[in-house]
């Protein structure tokens, strides 16, 4: 089965047109004229989303636990692209479970929680990073409600990361994290973070990608079949150093799934 994209994405444009505000608040994250207080006001117009930032940026994650009083703060606290990718859940229909893999959330704290952990390793920002792999998944959902039960077979034949990419590679011609590349590309995402999703098979800028999805697959099923770290983050971290990560990873799991009530 070979996927259309452009079909996929346009029913993906179409669901968004439903969320305005939500939209408007990628649009503004977008804009290189906008500030904090610029996104904060659009942001203050959907309540819930406003509600879901202001937690996030209280949380113990961000180290500031009832300090952060105000949205513009709150922003500034958490940053754009943590912002945007809050916006870009609830523009896609992910935040509706009945639609989803399963373990789809659970996967996706989990990369986040990755990605923000090991971003300065590989020169990102700890809140990109986390944006990243928060997001990273969202093209598993576009496959799975564009074939589900095929889906939900390769879904079970088949290992989390380098493994599971070739296979979606080969069944539809795209492997999840390019096909949410491909969907954060006509939204307007910052390139660097299309790149690494676009890249998530081979080459320098997929590294952090491809290394949170192992160190998830690690965490999340102890009988995965290991790719060495080395291979899959281009040299920047070895064997050695991944009991120290795995367990800063674990804590910060639970801290970001109190925090995004997933």
């Amino acid at each position: 089965m070979v996927l259309d994209v452009d079909d996929v994405l346009d029913g993906l444009d179409q669901l968004s047109s439903q969320r305005p505000v939500a939209a408007r608040i990628v649009a503004t994250s977008n804009s290189d004229s906008a500030g904090a207080a610029d996104l904060a006001t659009v942001l203050g117009a959907d309540m819930a989303l406003a509600a879901r930032v202001m937690k996030l940026a209280n949380s113990a994650y961000f180290g500031l636990s009832g300090r952060v009083t105000s949205l513009q703060l709150a922003v500034t606290v958490v940053g754009f692209n943590t912002v945007r990718s809050v916006a870009t859940v609830a523009l896609a229909g992910i935040d509706d479970a009945r639609h989803l893999p399963d373990d789809f959330w659970t996967i996706s704290v989990h990369l986040a929680a990755s990605g923000g952990a090991l971003g300065p390793r590989f020169q990102a920002t700890a809140a990109d990073a986390l944006s990243l792999g928060l997001l990273a998944q969202l093209g598993a959902a576009l496959l799975h409600q564009a074939d589900p039960d095929g889906y939900a077979d390769l879904l079970a034949s088949t290992g989390l990361g380098v493994e599971r990419f070739r296979a979606e590679a080969d069944r539809y011609g795209i492997c999840s994290p390019q096909l949410t590349g491909e969907a954060l590309a006509r939204w307007h995402f910052p390139a660097a973070m299309v790149d690494a999703l676009r890249a998530v098979h081979a080459g320098s800028e997929g590294a952090l990608l491809r290394t949170a999805y192992e160190m998830t697959a690690r965490l999340l099923h102890p009988q995965h079949r290991k790719v060495t770290l080395d291979r899959v983050s281009d040299g920047r971290m070895t064997e050695a150093q991944a009991p120290a990560r795995l367990m800063a990873i674990r804590s910060d799991v639970l801290q970001l799934q109190a925090a995004l009530g997933l």
